[in-house]
């Protein structure tokens, strides 16, 4: 530690944070509060509307909207997949094309919560089991088991962003946009 520091660390000591003092005034910084925060979660009924997604848990859709915030403020569901970094990108140069990767860019954090998410949608939640089945096992272009969790990741998130702005609680009709989910358990990983 720096000897500045430690003279400003023992001046600091005696007072309790946001005490403030004859000498140095201190306040604490206050930030003006919104309307949807002044609001329990369950007046929002974010609990419950996240939570209609068959496998994510109250904890996980926590940690995801900790990092995302308020979804509303995103454009579109593929906006907040961009700001998760799990959008794909192609590397292409002339007539070169290269392997597609995802981009990376965005809150790491947003993506490790969105990427543990699909553990427990990957088994609970038929509809992310079956894509993730046939993203798996497919003739053509067969995707790895990271490429397909990627996958699931990133659906995850547009579904959560669906369920959230608009109110209305997860359909498994409308996730699989109107066709029945097969009932295929996944191979272990």
């Amino acid at each position: 530690m720096h000897p500045c520091q430690r003279q400003a660390w023992a001046r600091s000591s005696d007072r309790t944070p946001g005490s403030a003092s004859a000498g140095n005034p201190v306040q604490p910084h206050r930030r003006a509060a919104s309307p949807t925060h002044r609001r329990r979660p369950d007046e929002l009924r974010l609990i419950e509307l996240a939570t209609s997604i068959p496998g994510l848990s109250a904890v996980g859709a926590a940690a995801i909207l900790a990092e995302t915030g308020d979804p509303n403020r995103f454009a579109s569901a593929r906006a907040l997949v961009k700001h998760a970094g799990l959008a794909p990108r192609e590397k292409l140069s002339g007539t070169f094309k290269g392997r597609t990767k995802l981009t990376g860019q965005g809150r790491p954090g947003l993506r490790l919560a969105a990427w543990r998410a699909v553990w427990g949608a990957q088994r609970a939640n038929p509809v992310y089991a079956a894509r993730f089945t046939h993203l798996t096992t497919r003739e053509q272009n067969k995707l790895t088991v990271t490429q397909a969790q990627a996958v699931i990741a990133a659906a995850i998130l547009r579904q959560l962003h669906a369920v959230i702005t608009t109110g209305r609680a997860w359909d498994p009709v409308i996730a699989t946009h109107g066709a029945e989910p097969r009932t295929v358990m996944p191979a272990a990983a």
